[in-house]
């Protein structure tokens, strides 16, 4: 076969240089380039401006034939057209462009040089991921956490998030007023950070985070599996038992909790408790003061709490333990207490 090119390339100038072009990025892949250095060695190969877009991150890359960043310009935002583009694809899946902005007609070689850039661009996201940027793409994202997706998929969608094989990836489910992109940077404490809508939630994912950055108004629920599809289903419970006593909640605190959200719906509002509670959600007093002693445990806590006095808390106790038909200064009445609010709080969600 290289016996043949040579002799094709003796009887044509175009193979020749097809051949040059093929060589010259076999040698840049073999040295393991950056995508920066390999859109300064593409302008300078083309001798006009070079780009590379990946759509995970919406970076863009422009080089000068100079080897410099270029002006503020490319495709995505002209006026600099690009003259010719080829799209850059990884397991059959585009990922995103490559192009020249050649002031005049193209180049007869453009279209293999930009074959070549596209292939190298891809070996470099492949290999090291895209830089760390926060949003990404809601569909790339839920084929890395879907319990339908085979593994090989999962490692693919995840490795062009920017995640390498190793670290375990949490997930998080979140709402909050606060922006997906500012939220997933604020509490990423290292490593790579993506962050999409799905389903109507949230999804962050980072290899490492710190619960105490979440904004006042958000509610995130936090998975602890290293499975990326089993910690999701995890970090989709925990939101459920996130209010505005605790907005944060670690899946891995919750313990036998946890199974309160594996009731059916049915099963939870026909139990007596459980029906007691909704008969008083209407009462937002009761509701308030049935929240601060589950919460604390002790009738004097609880009205330091609500900022009343103790005999007053004890006179609404009175009252709720009867419409309740539960003893709930005693430890099983408490218990039953709480586990009927926060079966109720779930059926709210």
């Amino acid at each position: 076969m290289e016996a043949l090119a040579v002799r094709l390339s003796g009887l044509d100038p175009y193979v020749d240089g097809a051949m040059r072009i093929v060589a010259f990025y076999d040698t840049l892949m073999r040295r393991r380039v950056d995508l920066p250095a390999l859109a300064r060695a593409s302008a300078g190969l083309a001798e006009c401006v070079a780009g590379i877009r990946l759509h995970g991150t919406g970076r863009v890359t422009r080089v000068s034939p100079g080897g410099r960043q270029a002006p503020a310009e490319s495709p995505a935002c002209a006026p600099a057209p690009a003259s010719t583009t080829v799209a850059i694809t990884l397991d059959e899946e585009e990922i995103g462009t490559v192009w020249l902005e050649r002031p005049g007609p193209p180049n007869p070689l453009d279209e293999v040089l930009l074959d070549r850039l596209a292939i190298a661009t891809a070996a470099v996201a492949e290999q090291y991921g895209p830089a760390r940027t926060t949003m990404a793409d809601p569909a790339l994202v839920e084929l890395a956490i879907s319990a339908d997706a085979d593994e090989a998929a999962r490692a693919r969608a995840l490795r062009l998030l920017g995640f390498a094989a190793g670290p375990t990836v949490r997930v998080v489910a979140v709402r909050s007023r606060v922006p997906l992109d500012r939220l997933g940077a604020a509490v990423a404490t290292a490593g790579p950070v993506k962050a999409a809508p799905l389903a109507g939630v949230g999804v962050i994912l980072a290899t490492a985070l710190d619960p105490a950055r979440f904004p006042a108004d958000a509610r995130a629920g936090i998975g602890c599996a290293e499975s990326p599809d089993r910690s999701w289903r995890q970090a989709r419970t925990a939101l459920r038992f996130a209010g505005p006593r605790e907005p944060v909640v670690r899946y891995a605190d919750l313990g036998s909790l946890a199974l309160l959200a594996e009731i059916p719906r049915d099963a939870a509002r026909e139990n007596p408790d459980v029906a007691a509670v909704i008969r008083l959600s209407g009462h937002p007093e009761d509701m308030e003061t049935l929240d601060a002693y589950c919460a604390t445990g002790s009738l004097r806590r609880a009205a330091d709490l609500l900022h009343l006095h103790h005999s007053s808390v004890a006179r609404r106790l009175e009252q709720l333990a009867k419409a309740l038909d539960i003893r709930l200064t005693e430890p099983t009445g408490l218990v039953r207490a709480r586990l009927a609010l926060t079966a109720w709080r779930l059926l709210e969600d």
